[in-house]
């Protein structure tokens, strides 16, 4: 499941998006107000932590403008603001929880799993396809025109990244923060090698090709145009 956290403070928001990526999370992460309001509105998540105290618009804005729009994915309220009345501000926004910095990770991970589970569950998705490809995720298996594909933990991270952004090309440094959670060097070539090993197995001897390399841009899987 996707996640949205938006949160200006650096350690924080590390330290959430490294454990909630652990426990089997995609994670997104905006540092400020405006990229969270941005993602949260043109990309669709499972649940977003959401700060109140943010450097350039606040959270109760981002929450009115989701909720008048229509957006109803669940929001957690993540805050050092811990009176009465902020809490009830924060619920009759339309938050679906609010919990006070300093937090610790297991009462949060449950809070987010309550969440997700708070009418979602039917919709929980097992498997991603893409054309011939299938990725069975509690399993953690991957296979193409019915073929077992070996894959390392990390080959399976970017693969499901990869499917999950379907025909969004995605630059070097998400694919680094994402799957490899350090901040990208542009004089290594992890990322290339990686996706060069990953394209053998999942590409070759099958048809249509589906990792596309988007000069000077980044990475991109879907079903080339015509197929």
């Amino acid at each position: 499941m996707k996640l949205l956290i938006v949160e200006d403070e650096v350690k924080t928001g590390e330290y959430l998006q490294q454990g909630l990526r652990e426990s089997g999370f995609v994670v997104d992460w905006a540092r400020n107000g405006l990229d969270g309001h941005h993602h949260a509105m043109i990309a669709p998540y499972d649940l977003i932590v959401l700060d109140v105290m943010l450097p350039d618009i606040d959270g109760w804005r981002i929450l009115r403008s989701l909720r008048e729009s229509g957006n109803d994915t669940p929001v957690l309220f993540l805050t050092a603001r811990d009176a009465v009345e902020d809490r009830v501000k924060g619920l009759e926004l339309g938050a679906d929880d609010y919990l006070v910095k300093p937090f610790v990770f297991t009462e949060l991970l449950a809070r987010v799993r309550t969440l997700l589970r708070r009418g979602r569950a039917p919709t929980q998705i097992d498997q991603l396809e893409v054309a011939d490809l299938v990725l069975d995720l509690p399993r953690r298996r991957a296979t193409r025109a019915g073929t077992r594909i070996n894959l390392s933990s990390k080959e399976f991270a970017l693969l499901e990244l990869l499917i999950r952004r379907q025909g969004e090309v995605l630059p070097r440094s998400l694919i680094a923060s994402q799957v490899w959670d350090m901040n990208f060097d542009s004089d290594t070539n992890v990322i290339d090698v990686a996706i060069r090993r990953l394209r053998a197995k999942v590409d070759d001897g099958f048809e249509p090709k589906l990792i596309q390399t988007v000069r000077g841009m980044g990475y991109t899987l879907d079903v080339p145009d015509g197929r």
